[in-house]
């Protein structure tokens, strides 16, 4: 590894062990997004961009959210041309909009596609840069300055979005995804309303539970975990596995929406400090290349990645199988970690 990419994995190690990331204040439980919009209204905004896709808008997901708005006396200015990956001219297009309506405060609805778009716009916007020119670690670039005021509302359980420092945004000319990292992308706000995740099919709902899973079992074998961020991963890594068959049998289960919901924040907050790992790295790749959706590249990969890394984390991977209820507790060596082949 070349001298200067070794310095810069050494001050990652470093400011990710010592600086404190902002945490969102979150709601959670059903209506809690109509709970959030009276809280953007009491605030004081009078003018709001929403920010999602077109199939959300077109189904009518948002409308109870722009109702509750309008009723708080908050004009909404609705962007909803966000796409799958959203690339620069996406964001730039938002950017643009953003201008011309004036608005006081962002408002995401959507899943990962629509929140990293929205934090790109409002970063953007912000700092009058193009996203390609924001891409890469904060620490490595001058001070960027604090867009308006954003606020979140996830309508899958996994990307955790929501509550991390990142916004992915694909190159789509050089078939790539570049991440924008900073601590200033963190929405102030956001509501985990299982009512807007009870609709989802299943071919969405799977593959955005294993990217919550991911990020778990990632943040738990990083190298950059402590005991906070084993903490989350291990409670959400529980929670998935025990709550994702069930919203896959039944969508209409609250219950198991809400609580994934809450796993997939959880492993959100976990690898926001230790970070991701290979299957990230190659899925993200995939996705750019082939739009294999990103949950479902996650998917693909993590078996093989886990198998490779196995010898150097079977201890961590048992653990994670013993409080998943996957393996017998007290078991002994690497029970539970795959050996032989079998899976955790």
């Amino acid at each position: 590894m070349p001298l200067i990419s070794r310095i810069r994995v050494a001050v990652n190690r470093v400011a990710l062990k010592i600086l404190q990331f902002p945490r969102p204040f979150i709601l959670s439980g059903a209506d809690s997004s109509l709970a959030l919009c009276r809280e953007i209204a009491g605030s004081g905004v009078r003018r709001l961009m929403l920010v999602t896709d077109r199939p959300l808008f077109e189904m009518g997901i948002v409308n109870p959210a722009l109702e509750a708005l309008r009723q708080g006396g908050v004009t909404v200015e609705t962007f909803c041309d966000v796409e799958p990956d959203p690339g620069y001219e996406v964001v730039l297009a938002g950017v643009d909009r953003l201008r011309q309506c004036g608005a006081e405060a962002v408002l995401a609805i959507g899943g990962g596609s629509s929140m990293d778009c929205a934090k790109a716009i409002v970063h953007c916007h912000a700092n009058d840069a193009h996203p390609s020119k924001l891409a890469g670690l904060w620490l490595y670039a001058l001070p960027r300055r604090r867009g308006l005021p954003l606020y979140a509302i996830p309508t899958t359980a996994g990307t955790g979005s929501e509550v991390t420092i990142v916004s992915v945004v694909s190159d789509k000319q050089a078939r790539i995804k570049r991440t924008i990292i900073d601590p200033k992308l963190v929405p102030g706000m956001v509501a985990l309303d299982p009512r807007l995740m009870a609709g989802l099919p299943r071919h969405i709902t799977a593959p955005t539970g294993m990217d919550a899973l991911t990020h778990a079992v990632e943040a738990y074998l990083s190298s950059l975990a402590d005991p906070e961020t084993d903490r989350l991963a291990r409670a959400a890594t529980a929670a998935i596995v025990s709550q994702l068959p069930r919203a896959y049998a039944d969508g209409k289960d609250l219950e198991a929406r809400g609580r994934m919901a809450i796993a997939s924040c959880m492993a959100g907050l976990a690898f926001t400090r230790a970070g991701v790992g290979y299957v990230h790295a190659i899925a993200h790749q995939l996705g750019a290349l082939y739009h294999i959706p990103h949950g479902l590249a996650n998917a693909m990969v993590m078996p093989h990645v886990l198998d490779y890394s196995r010898s150097h984390c079977a201890g961590r991977l048992a653990d994670l199988a013993r409080v998943s209820g996957l393996a017998r507790e007290g078991a002994a060596g690497g029970e539970g970690a795959g050996e032989d082949g079998d899976a955790a």
